[in-house]
């Protein structure tokens, strides 16, 4: 069994490698467009952050039209690239993924134009502004991966290596191929156990304990790797040295308050919550789906409805730079939550001790908006995955709940109150509207307290 457990290092090893790529290459993305911006106006004399911070100067409208300008290309690019290279990445791969775990046959499913076309849209439609994370992509990356490097053949490249022929079965194929997706999963949360459990919960219905270990084996390569990485390359370019591991920076609940009993009030005041509002999600989206399919249908040509497909996005992403604009929104801190990468966005909300940083005006308007437009984005001709819109709605409304219980009881900072925090409760809202979306417990549970967003 060694060369089962070498292939399984190997596409972990890949796996990671490829979680750390498509990190960079988003932050890389979002810093471009933003300082492209900015030369363009500090070329025409205007200042920025004054721009931005106010939304009275005039000339925000030239930063409006520049930031959409640049957030459409990218859709554009985005959505081009499932819809005319690689149709079987559109839109999470997800869904196929078990479906093909499962027993259901796919075309196309599991070729490189897959792997290219789904890569480069997961990347450009997260850096656009979008509401998607590349989660669900980066899953069915991870699955590629795993089927690839264990085939090791390809009938695009015509490629047929002769090594590990014994694996070229349907059986071995499908345990790759559930290893990669799991690596995918641990990659991008930095939880090695959490993508054993989503697979093992989410994922596959055939499943041993030796292929439990494997598949940990692989999860844990990954999540090595990209740690590895992303560390090495933290300390190499802000600190002039090779980089360390700082575990403090990977764990969500590293500074978690002590929790009064108490606190399993709103605690289960938000699970409830999060379940209704997870059904309607789900339930929502299926119709928009349904509407969705109807509309594309009903259009005879290929081509004409492919390029209806490619302008809902466009249009989706309009509507979001309109909402952000300063002459059609009703809050300033509003807009600032959605502008942000959602990453860092949930980052603020989750922030301790900032009882009275954001109001609720601003987070019921976002939590309505985002609600809405992620629920839409969800399917759309995009490589896009569920998962940083899931925290960031439960997120929002978790910090109402906790701003509530401040409103109530006031900023408490003595050791028996401090528990009332609205960063705090929106990490519980966050893993409430998750689970109630996903329907996932303990696997959820092991990515929320292990790892950091």
């Amino acid at each position: 069994e060694w060369d089962r457990w070498l292939l399984m290092g190997l596409i972990g090893t890949a796996v990671g490698m490829l979680g750390f790529l498509t990190h960079q290459i988003i932050d890389s993305l979002i810093k471009m467009k933003w300082d492209l911006v900015e030369n363009y106006l500090q070329s025409m004399g205007v200042d920025v952050v004054m721009c931005l911070s106010t939304g009275q100067d005039g000339n925000f409208h030239m930063t409006w039209l520049c930031v959409l300008g640049l957030g459409l290309a990218m859709v554009v690019l985005s959505s081009s690239s499932v819809l005319f290279f690689c149709p079987a990445g559109s839109p999470s791969g997800l869904p196929e993924i078990i479906g093909y775990l499962n027993g259901t046959s796919i075309q196309h499913l599991f070729n490189i134009k897959t792997f290219i076309g789904t890569f480069v849209s997961c990347v450009l439609a997260v850096a656009s502004g979008l509401f998607c994370g590349p989660e669900g992509p980066m899953i069915h990356l991870g699955a590629l991966l795993g089927c690839g490097l264990s085939q090791l053949q390809s009938d695009t490249l015509g490629i047929r290596l002769p090594i590990f022929t014994r694996f070229r079965n349907s059986a071995d194929k499908r345990s790759f191929i559930t290893a990669g997706a799991g690596a995918g999963i641990a990659s991008v949360f930095r939880a090695p156990i959490g993508g054993l459990l989503f697979t093992l919960e989410e994922v596959s219905s055939f499943w041993d304990i030796r292929l439990a270990w494997q598949t940990f084996f692989c999860c844990l390569m990954a999540t090595f790797t990209t740690d590895l990485l992303s560390s090495s390359l933290y300390g190499f370019v802000y600190r002039g040295h090779f980089g360390f591991f700082e575990a403090e920076k990977r764990i969500l609940f590293w500074n978690l308050l002590d929790i009064n009993v108490l606190a399993f009030i709103p605690t289960i005041l938000l699970g409830i919550l999060g379940g209704l509002l997870g059904a309607l999600f789900v339930s929502l989206n299926i119709r928009i789906n349904k509407l969705r399919m109807q509309f594309f249908n009903s259009i005879p040509k290929v081509s004409l409805r492919k390029a209806s497909k490619l302008l809902e996005t466009v249009l989706i992403l309009i509507l979001l730079m309109f909402y952000i604009s300063p002459n059609l929104f009703l809050c300033v801190a509003a807009a600032a939550l959605l502008v942000e990468n959602g990453k860092r966005g949930i980052t603020y909300l989750f922030k301790r001790g900032t009882h009275e940083e954001f109001g609720y005006t601003s987070l019921c308007t976002a939590l309505a908006f985002y609600f809405i437009l992620s629920c839409w984005t969800a399917g759309s001709a995009v490589a896009s995955g569920l998962v940083i819109p899931m925290l960031y709605t439960g997120a929002l409304y978790g910090r109402i709940i906790g701003l509530i219980l401040v409103s109530i009881f006031g900023v408490q900072t003595n050791e028996y109150g401090a528990w009332i925090d609205p960063g705090l409760f929106a990490a519980v809202g966050a893993a409430s509207f998750f689970s109630g979306v996903s329907r996932l417990t303990i696997s959820l549970t092991v990515i929320m307290v292990s790892n950091n967003v």
